[in-house]
């Protein structure tokens, strides 16, 4: 269980919930020296106030928070701001729905990635009381997330293929799964040409990572994360600037491996398979050239637009490869392009589907859990951009309008039309810090998308 949830302590101090309109009548029958100490200190009711309330004695002894709506992150900053110790939350009417994202909320709010840090400073956590239940609920969640930040918040040279493939062996052995892995010439052996050319520059030998999980019989599901561990841009250098986060290139690997952590620690009755092409996109005398014409797994032949549209290529293979099983569902993830970014900004990853239905479904419980994602359109005509005199296609088109749809077009031309597909491209990255979410590694649309497949797939009460 998460040392910021606790089942058992008895002796907690009172976190009392409100909204802005029942904190008056709240406050009225409070002890007159806790009305005192909230005039005082401005505490008025408004939405986002937190106020400790004083004891007796001069000492802690609860506190409020006043919110709008209770959310997933409505109680996201408390682990850090409140004094340590064991709190209890005082709220009227909360459904299980909400008593579950609040504590998740607060659970993720108190995440910290110590790792490299000398001097660890640990005070005694706030935490919240739960029961049994709930706390497995909250770890199956977040357990998730925190592999996701972990892994993107890791510098390059601790986090490249062999590393990820060690996380996912661990993954594997943890939760009885199967584990195999294809790396460097034996990726030209078995057919994975794209991820090879992408890969082969680099001393870290290239690599697709296959984890499978589950009754055979089961609803077969794929996921597929972009595992490219540094980007250098390859040829195509990227400026200083902007390879300065090149880091969390990985970050669509990360997605998958949270999720299926998530789904296998709850026992959702799937039948999972994770694939993971783990390369890094370095620069030396074999790197792949502008110009090129590469070959992938499905027989498509590829022109090189340009080196830096690396994430495509080593996704094409993979996805073909997941095609060959006709999954019930394929959900592939990626830190694709700034074209995403562009159009919607870094905290809203931009969702594409075969099926605007299940897009629908998505997004709508996405807004559930207060993790938004929204569709962008696979415009059919945008494909013309990729068009090539000497290939198949090209791995990007030569002008810069529509890149996050062109990009999703290419991906699409590697999954079969009658495979149920969702595209998740994504930052993976908070900018700024916001309650439950430090800045740092971040996972995106995985609450929401968690939660829609549990109801897709219920597990048998």
């Amino acid at each position: 269980m998460n040392e910021l949830l606790d089942t058992r302590s008895q002796d907690c101090r009172p976190l009392h919930l409100l909204t802005p309109d029942g904190f008056d009548a709240w406050r009225q029958v409070r002890p007159a020296h806790e009305r005192r100490w909230l005039a005082q200190n401005d505490c008025r009711g408004r939405d986002g106030d937190l106020c400790l309330l004083p004891g007796a004695d001069g000492a802690v002894s609860g506190a409020v928070r006043v919110a709008e709506t209770f959310d997933t992150w409505t109680l996201g900053d408390l682990a850090t701001r409140l004094p340590g110790g064991c709190w209890r939350l005082e709220a009227e009417d909360l459904e299980e729905g909400q008593q579950l994202r609040l504590a998740l909320g607060w659970v993720l709010g108190g995440y910290r990635f110590a790792r490299y840090l000398s001097e660890q400073d640990e005070p005694e956590p706030a935490r919240l009381r739960v029961d049994e239940a709930l706390a497995r609920r909250v770890a199956g969640i977040a357990d998730g997330i925190y592999l996701v930040r972990d892994l993107v918040n890791t510098p390059a040279e601790d986090m490249m293929p062999q590393h990820l493939s060690a996380v996912m062996q661990e993954l594997a052995a943890q939760y009885a799964a199967e584990f195999h892995e294809v790396v460097g010439e034996a990726l030209l052996e078995q057919n994975y040409p794209a991820i090879h050319a992408v890969g082969r520059a680099s001393r870290h030998a290239p690599r697709l990572l296959d984890l499978r999980w589950g009754a055979a019989d089961a609803p077969r599901i794929t996921l597929v994360g972009k595992g490219v561990c540094f980007d250098s841009g390859g040829l195509d250098l990227k400026p200083a600037n902007a390879m300065r986060l090149m880091k969390k290139d990985m970050g669509g690997a990360a997605h998958a491996l949270g999720l299926a952590r998530m789904i296998m620690a709850t026992g959702l009755p799937v039948r999972l398979r994770v694939l993971i092409p783990a390369v890094e996109n370095a620069v030396s005398g074999n790197a792949f050239r502008p110009g090129d014409v590469i070959a992938t797994r499905k027989g498509l032949s590829v022109e090189i637009e340009n080196t830096d549209a690396e994430g495509r290529l080593v996704l094409c293979d993979a996805l073909a490869e997941a095609c060959n099983e006709s999954p019930e569902l394929l959900v592939d993830f990626a830190t694709l392009t700034g074209a995403a970014r562009v159009a919607l900004g870094t905290e809203v990853p931009a969702l594409f589907a075969s099926n605007d239905g299940l897009a629908r479904e998505v997004m709508s419980a996405a807004q559930d859990w207060s993790d938004p994602v929204w569709q962008l359109p696979l415009h059919a005509p945008y494909a013309e951009q990729l068009k090539s005199r000497i290939a198949d296609l090209m791995n990007c088109s030569s002008g810069g309008f529509g890149g996050a749809i062109t990009a999703a077009l290419f991906l699409q031309r590697f999954v079969e039309a009658d495979t149920p597909w969702l595209h998740f491209d994504l930052m993976a990255w908070n900018n700024r810090a916001r309650p439950g979410r430090p800045e740092g590694g971040e996972a995106m649309g995985l609450l929401g998308l968690f939660d829609w497949l549990g109801q897709r797939y219920p597990i048998a009460s």
